[in-house]
């Protein structure tokens, strides 16, 4: 298989290009200590409650549950965020590291003229320290995180957006992520995605959502392009 007329490769953050689940988890086990809730396992943490940004991610703690208690106090929940946000924004890349094959991969698209965006529902605010951090800040043309716009994955409008944006055609992107809210997103305005097996999607095989292909490795990507 080979796609054809593309020009944007729009990719997720967390579970497709990075692993940061570690550093989640550490800013997750502060935000519970403060409030004086147990701790939780790592496996727990990465497994279970990455994946739907922040806000999710902390209810989902203080349930102690990937379903979220419905009684969480809002005003409880706001200061635990505020608890999670500060610490983690101190704490971005301690654990976190790129997957394999990721960084060779991106240079090899950009050297064939792809242009590279980043539709992430991680707060916007982490987005550009992680991407410099990591050294990869100048290959991405376009990146929004999960507050930049009304609606985030799996609605399709951040996909849409990075196409006005840019103004090229879905039709001319593809979308490359790991867990069920980016291949939603891709299916719900007819853009052709690449799911990757290694990320975060809660214990689930991505090829239930549909992607149009799936790889166990992010360099096969290449073998589309």
């Amino acid at each position: 298989m080979k796609f054809k007329d593309k020009k944007v490769i729009i990719f997720d953050l967390d579970g497709t290009l990075i692993d940061s689940a570690p550093d989640l988890a550490l800013a997750v086990n502060h935000m519970l200590t403060s409030v004086g809730h147990a701790n939780f396992d790592e496996s727990t943490i990465i497994d279970s409650w990455v994946g739907n940004g922040a806000f999710v991610l902390i209810q989902r703690a203080l349930s102690g549950s990937r379903t979220i208690d419905e009684h969480l106090d809002s005003d409880f929940v706001a200061k635990a965020l505020d608890i999670f946000l500060k610490f983690y924004a101190q704490n971005l890349c301690v654990k976190t590291a790129l997957y394999p094959n990721v960084l060779s991969t991106l240079h090899a698209l950009k050297s064939k003229g792809y242009r590279l965006a980043i539709v992430t529902n991680k707060p916007f605010a982490f987005v550009e320290p992680i991407l410099k951090s990591l050294e990869l800040i100048d290959l991405f043309e376009s990146f929004i995180g999960g507050d930049s716009l009304a609606e985030k994955k799996p609605s399709p409008l951040p996909l849409l957006h990075v196409c006005e944006t840019l103004k090229v055609s879905v039709e001319e992107c593809v979308m490359v992520g790991d867990s069920l809210n980016d291949i939603l997103a891709g299916n719900a305005c007819d853009m052709q995605t690449i799911g990757v097996t290694y990320g975060y999607n809660y214990g689930e095989s991505i090829e239930v959502y549909n992607p149009s292909v799936v790889f166990d490795d992010f360099g096969e990507i290449l073998t589309l392009l």
